[in-house]
């Protein structure tokens, strides 16, 4: 439905702060053109909490604009306050989204039959295809595999991106839910693991700069080649890693000003740019995994 891997697209801004919308363009071409079959934009590595909401459906429409048709764009219209995310969504809905994605509600810690309310509340309110996201080291609050079970009942509610390292919950979900109802990997350490149980594919930070590769990857095992997607991934490993030394996405923004995808690697505060010793790493990271001439 989305693609197989799914970039969580960076915002570029300008050295004043404000989003750099030519470099919004060049950079979804740049990610299309390298292995990315879907764009999530304005999630958490998209810096959502410090975009207003006005930039948010700004992003959704110049994104989809630039696209064309070559690849989905999945909106991050997920928030803590349910109302705001319905209207966002309907928002997003507007500008010709594929699909939106929905974060757990951060810091409220609502529990399992609130979640499921705010969920449920929010896909009534829309046509289109919704992505639960879990990823509790963000949000504070895990969606418990019964909660995404009951949701995944919801006939707008068709994946789920899975980012709380669990293998068992994991397994719990595929194997109670339909079997058109997709689970993507959260975190690029796990795509090959999650794989194994099933899963669609990735919604990545690496893909920025190994979308082809991570591509690749999942392409080779799914068609049986298993070993050559074996020996991708531990290619890969250490960037997986390495793009996470410090705070998401200090080191991936990092990484596309290494390789001039972005002008400068600017991240709006609380967050902060890349160190000079930072960008050496990163540096050094990109060559050891083939990205960079070594």
């Amino acid at each position: 439905m989305f693609g197989e891997t799914l970039t969580a697209m960076v915002t570029p801004f300008k050295g004043d702060g404000e989003v750099d919308w030519e470099t919004v363009k060049h950079l979804t071409e740049y990610l299309v053109q390298h292995g990315s079959q879907g764009l999530v934009v304005a999630g958490t590595t998209g810096e959502s909490p410090t975009l207003t909401f006005e930039e948010k459906v700004q992003l959704f429409q110049v994104v989809k604009e630039t696209v064309e048709g070559r690849a989905t764009v999945i909106a991050g219209t997920g928030t803590n306050n349910t109302r705001t995310t319905i209207h966002l969504t309907r928002e997003a809905e507007k500008a010709g989204v594929n699909g939106v994605m929905l974060v757990a509600p951060y810091y409220n810690k609502p529990p399992p039959d609130a979640l499921y309310y705010h969920f449920a509340a929010v896909a009534e309110s829309t046509s289109l295809p919704i992505i639960l996201y879990n990823i509790p080291g963000r949000t504070g609050t895990n969606i418990p595999p019964e909660t995404i079970i009951q949701l995944s009942r919801i006939p707008n509610i068709v994946a789920l991106k899975q980012a709380n390292g669990s293998m068992e919950e994991t397994s719990i979900i595929q194997k109670n839910t339909p079997l058109d109802f997709y689970i993507y990997s959260g975190d690029d350490t796990l795509t090959l693991p999650f794989l194994s149980l099933g899963a669609e594919g990735v919604i990545s930070v690496a893909s920025h700069v190994a979308g082809e590769r991570i591509s690749q990857m999942i392409s080779a095992y799914k068609t049986g080649d298993v070993k050559r997607a074996y020996q991708i991934h531990l290619e890969l490993f250490p960037l997986f890693k390495g793009l996470f030394f410090v705070t998401n996405p200090i080191p991936v923004k990092g990484a596309l000003e290494v390789l001039g995808v972005i002008p400068e690697a600017i991240l709006r505060p609380p967050l902060r740019s890349p160190t000079a010793t930072e960008k050496e790493k990163i540096q050094q990271m990109l060559k050891e995994a083939g990205v960079l001439p070594a």
